[in-house]
């Protein structure tokens, strides 16, 4: 045991007349850093804002796919039709040519391509497409970020990658093209929320890493609350709107991107612990600290005692053992796989909801805005829960709330009449704030579980986790645009799959251990052995009690 106390603790090794203080990432920045400096919110506030970027590249499609409220006849050449103007009436019966869309045939994509009776699915597919390129690209983005790229990189490759492809999208001449860049488009930017959010929580310590990762999905609603404002200037042309938004990225990544540093711990797992040091020492000086101590040297993160420190080697570094693999190690690939399928339903909940609101019976810009003002809430109350309330349960409750909500909405939809056309307004307000209610539960287990995540894995493969929980709520985001088509002819089972699949994600979380307060570790191998040691002591500790 005291050999154990004196690991956590930093110890010392004499190396001719100097003593070496040994120490973990987390005993630095506890010890010597600071938990949250101001060097550590300047660092998670540049890095948060690329999350703006994430969310306008996503719901972007709400305003340039949406179907345009009303179309009039050309000059009464629509004969046998009682109105020159309808916003309810159907087109599919009308000769090609007699009859124009008020808003412009460049108002969005529907309008531009006539995306409309037999065609209307087709519709659906940019955005199911853009979802299964973000599926796609955070493997990759994943893999890149824990091995040779890096965090910061992986951020900046991303960000310029996004701005070159929403610009792309902007000159595509058919639906066709317009869907292959949209799928470019969801890879590019896959890599920049996985990124942010473990770039933010690898810096602070160990109490604070749960509301630090919801500052970043506060910038996410950010975005979602901006994105109006920019596309009723250009609600006439839907190209415009997405020129205006690729600039956004490249600016931020060349103008601010470069003053953030790189975690200290993928440079630690890297064997690049000189950096890792200077970092560190980078936020101390920063928070007003001394500067860290001159024989300080980071612990090597493979757990082994018969190896020197990382900071002994040639050049202040060494190749620490980063062939661990998620997939082989069982606990670790059975705790993927549960995270995993959690997050199919929370995506296809999360993202579902959000592309539906052009089906509520409002101005679309002021529902866009109110769907993103009940995000606030959510972001709030995940990060005032987080500092003392288990992730576990948090995670299950707001799925829950989600789910009762969803289903509690079929009764609303039936209530309200089946017909969108005879009923324009009535049930209309009592749906929406059920649906808002649900709405800001799915969002909070949507934050929630990648803060979750974050601290269900080690430093060596955490990236790569994050990416494949992205990838599977991406696979469930992808399904999602295909239900909100189906739910126009039957609003209740839209409504009772949400539910359905908010219910599954909660009840997955019953297999996931409870992460609140616990150190984040470096290695599979090292969190492997501290979790056992941990449920071993628990355990007699409970036999002492007991008797």
């Amino acid at each position: 045991m005291e050999e154990e106390k004196r690991l956590v603790k930093g110890r010392t090794n004499l190396e001719g007349s100097e003593a070496k203080l040994e120490l973990t990432v987390d005993e630095v920045v506890e010890e010597y850093v600071g938990s949250l400096g101001f060097s550590q919110l300047v660092h998670v506030l540049l890095v948060s804002l690329a999350w703006i970027f994430d969310a306008h590249s996503t719901l972007v499609t709400i305003f340039t796919d949406a179907q345009p409220p009303a179309w009039r006849c050309k000059n009464g050449l629509c004969q046998g039709n009682s109105n020159s103007s309808s916003s309810t009436g159907s087109v599919c019966g009308l000769v090609p040519g007699t009859w124009e869309w008020i808003g412009g045939h460049t108002s969005s994509i529907i309008a531009e391509w006539n995306l409309v009776c037999d065609r209307r699915f087709l519709a659906a597919v940019p955005a199911s497409v853009y979802f299964l390129g973000s599926l796609i690209g955070s493997g990759i983005y994943g893999h890149l970020s824990d091995t040779w790229l890096g965090r910061k990189r992986t951020v900046q490759v991303s960000c310029i990658l996004t701005s070159i492809t929403a610009f792309a999208t902007s000159l595509s001449p058919n639906i066709w093209t317009y869907a292959f860049f949209r799928f470019t488009n969801g890879f590019a930017r896959s890599g920049i929320g996985i990124c942010c959010l473990v770039l933010t929580t690898e810096s602070v310590g160990s109490k604070w890493r749960g509301q630090v990762g919801q500052y970043g999905f506060f910038f996410f609603t950010v975005g979602f609350l901006t994105l109006p404002l920019v596309a009723y200037p250009t609600r006439t042309c839907w190209r415009s709107l997405y020129k205006v938004l690729s600039f956004l990225p490249l600016a931020y990544s060349v103008l601010l991107l470069p003053l953030v540093s790189e975690s200290p711990r993928w440079l630690l797992i890297r064997g690049r612990s000189k950096e890792a040091l200077q970092v560190l020492d980078r936020f101390a000086r920063l928070n007003g600290k001394q500067k860290l101590p001159s024989n300080l040297s980071l612990t090597n993160p493979s757990g082994s005692s018969n190896v020197t420190p990382c900071s002994t080697s040639e050049g202040g570094e060494t190749s620490p053992n980063n062939r661990e693999n998620l997939w082989t190690t069982k606990w670790a690939a059975i705790r993927m796989v549960t995270v995993m399928l959690a997050g199919f339903g929370v995506g296809f909940v999360y993202y579902g909801v959000q592309l539906n609101v052009e089906n509520l019976n409002f101005n679309l810009y002021v529902s866009v805005a109110l769907n993103a003002l009940m995000e606030i809430p959510a972001v709030v109350i995940g990060t005032f829960l987080l500092g003392f309330t288990n992730r576990r349960l948090l995670l299950s409750v707001s799925s829950y709330i989600a789910a009762v909500s969803s289903i509690l909405c079929t009764f609303f939809s039936h209530k309200g009449g089946t017909s969108k056309v005879q009923n324009n307004h009535g049930g209309s307000w009592g749906q929406l704030i059920i649906e808002a209610i649900g709405f800001m539960g799915a969002s909070t287990t949507f934050d929630i579980l990648y803060i979750y995540c974050v601290e269900l894995f080690p430093t060596n493969v955490r990236n790569f986790a994050v990416s494949m929980l992205r990838q599977a709520i991406m696979l469930g985001a992808s399904v999602a645009p295909l239900l909100v088509v189906l739910g126009r002819l039957s609003p209740s089972l839209s409504f009772l799959v949400f539910g359905g699949f908010a219910i599954s994600s909660g009840v997955l979380s019953i297999w996931l251990p409870e992460t609140r307060n616990a150190p984040l570790y470096e290695t599979l191998k090292q969190q492997e052995e501290e979790e056992k040691h941990n449920w071993v002591s628990h355990n007699d500790c409970a036999l002492e009690l007991g008797k």
